[in-house]
């Protein structure tokens, strides 16, 4: 059901700052997007079958905004590539997991994402993706 680590979220305050802080590591910028929905502007940068995805608020009241006025810039979330988002939702429910999204929403690059609250899994944030 889990193919692979998708991507590694980290929340920044200055998308381009954090950009070429990664680039003078030796990542290479994939694409930018605005997740309208989301509220945030994302970066993606290449890692073998994953990415680092650097994520920038765009509105005081996101999600990334709260995130970072409460610990900071850092690693905000871990994302798994499934096959099928629905039913890694259904099996995570019925283990009892406690869900952010019932049901799959679109994100970056128009996947069907959904989130696991930390609570559930040890205080790691867990986000479904399914291409």
């Amino acid at each position: 059901m889990i193919k692979k680590i998708d991507h590694i979220g980290i929340a920044v305050s200055n998308l381009d700052s954090a950009i070429e802080v990664y680039k003078n590591l030796g990542f290479e910028l994939k694409e930018i997007e605005e997740v309208k929905e989301q509220k945030v502007r994302v970066a993606m940068l290449p890692v073998g079958e994953s990415k680092i995805e650097l994520l920038e608020s765009t509105s005081s009241d996101s999600a990334i905004a709260r995130f970072i006025e409460r610990k900071g810039e850092g690693i905000h979330h871990i994302a798994v590539n499934v096959e099928d988002i629905e039913k890694a939702l259904e099996k995570a429910k019925e283990n009892g997991l406690k869900l952010i999204d019932e049901k799959p929403r679109i994100g970056a690059g128009g996947k069907k994402v959904a989130f696991v609250h930390p609570k559930s899994t040890k205080g790691v944030l867990l986000e479904f993706v399914q291409d």
